[in-house]
């Protein structure tokens, strides 16, 4: 049996980060997660995209992948509201990111809050291990570097 797991070495990486700036009170917390964690595996390489909102985040990480990115981070933070606009931002979005994992074959992870209430954004946000931008960037590291490990 061969087994294959993703490590969190990213000295040889490029990983790309699309942040939408809508709710930059949380977003711009979850950046300094991605940050700090691809800090800790050693990513020299990382470029930083901002834009407005999470329905631009698809385009950037495919745009990014172009520009020879290994992997992406896409970072939102989409708060239900009293109209249904929530519900289509985020259908879109999380489509939109897993259809540019599935075509291009380039790890996309996904630290896009989709939340009920504001305040469930602020605690997945906070500094530490548990701010989803941290997670999101360990495993967009670990995930490269587990496919190169197939080919």
């Amino acid at each position: 049996m061969r087994e294959i797991e993703g490590h969190y070495d990213g000295r040889s990486l490029r990983i790309g980060i699309a942040m939408a700036t809508f709710n930059a009170v949380i977003t711009e917390d979850l950046l300094a997660g991605a940050l700090a964690a691809l800090e800790e595996c050693s990513v020299a390489d990382v470029t930083v995209v901002r834009l407005p909102g999470a329905l631009e985040l698809p385009l950037a990480a495919r745009k990014l992948i172009a520009a020879g990115m290994d992997g992406v981070v896409a970072i939102g933070a989409v708060v239900e509201g009293e109209t249904d606009h929530y519900v289509h931002v985020a259908r879109e979005t999380m489509g939109g990111l897993q259809r540019v994992t599935l075509e291009t074959g380039v790890p996309v992870a996904n630290a896009v809050l989709t939340v009920r209430e504001f305040s469930h954004a602020r605690d997945r946000s906070l500094p530490g291990k548990a701010n989803k931008g941290y997670e999101a960037a360990r495993a967009a590291v670990a995930t490269v570097n587990a496919f190169r490990r197939l080919s």
